[in-house]
């Protein structure tokens, strides 16, 4: 009995012992790798890059399932996006597709009811432009000289317009320049009506930059920014070419406000509508 309780007490002195010393050797192990981090930081780095390279591989390698799940993933949110996409695409097509047969039957009904009318379609229009060299505005006149060279097929009466609506038309023809009347012309008269309600008149320019709509029916209804189109009676101006839209209305007296700005015209359009 007394010999294993020596022997108990030799063993617990061994291992407080080698605690002592297992603290004894980590203190020394954290001096030395200080020190040597102080005195040779080449050591470290080099270990560093060491480390770096052999875990590395391993890391890409770990990724790879996790880059697979992302690119399933992916493709699988691609192919909801484009299925939506192809949705879409067949919806607007059956839209497109109605449209289409509203449109061929609308067709098919104005070839009747222009048989039944006895309609015939105006011939297509043929154009050139020309430069705006200068302009007459004055008290008598109000006109403008285009440079025409030697453009073939301008002849007097024919339509002038800007991209945004009816300027005048060719008042005379010269061998390299003709004269435009203005639609604000006091000489200037066009069949016009109203686009809203097809109510007819007359406009007349004053030489002022806003014309007039005359010889309109007692019983007319009009309202300020009706637009005011051609009406093609007489056979000069096709029907339905912009002019402008009515800016007031006071008794008989009904002002146009133009759409083109006929003070600062720099090109103009020439219209042969085979009228």
């Amino acid at each position: 009995m007394k010999r294993r309780k020596s022997l108990f007490m030799h063993l617990s002195n061994i291992r407080l012992l080698a605690k002592k010393f297992a603290l004894v050797l980590l203190f020394l192990s954290a001096f030395v790798l200080m020190l040597v981090n102080k005195t040779d930081t080449a050591i470290i780095e080099k270990t560093s890059s060491l480390a770096t390279d052999v875990v590395s591989p391993v890391i890409d390698i770990l990724v790879i399932p996790a880059r697979a799940v992302a690119d399933v993933y992916d493709y699988l949110k691609e192919l909801k996006q484009i299925h939506q996409e192809n949705q879409e695409l067949r919806r607007e097509n059956r839209k497109l597709l109605q449209a289409k047969d509203r449109a061929q039957a609308l067709e098919i009904e104005n070839r009747i009811l222009a048989r039944l009318l006895n309609y015939v379609t105006p011939p297509e229009a043929k154009f050139i432009t020309a430069r705006v060299i200068a302009e007459e505005g004055d008290a008598f006149s109000h006109s403008l000289i285009a440079y025409t060279g030697d453009a073939k097929g301008v002849r007097k009466g024919q339509v002038v317009l800007s991209n945004r609506g009816v300027v005048g038309r060719i008042e005379q023809v010269g061998k390299l320049y003709s004269k435009i009347i203005l639609i604000t012309d006091i000489n200037s008269k066009i069949p016009v009506m109203v686009e809203r309600t097809r109510v007819r008149g007359i406009l007349t320019g004053d030489n002022t930059p806003t014309p007039k709509m005359v010889f309109i029916p007692l019983e007319a209804e009009l309202t300020v920014g009706d637009r005011i189109v051609t009406s093609g009676v007489a056979g000069v101006f096709p029907a339905g070419l912009p002019i402008g839209k009515i800016s007031s209305i006071e008794k008989n007296n009904v002002t146009i406000k133009t759409f083109t700005n006929l003070e600062r015209l720099e090109y103009v359009k020439i219209v042969d509508y085979g009228l």
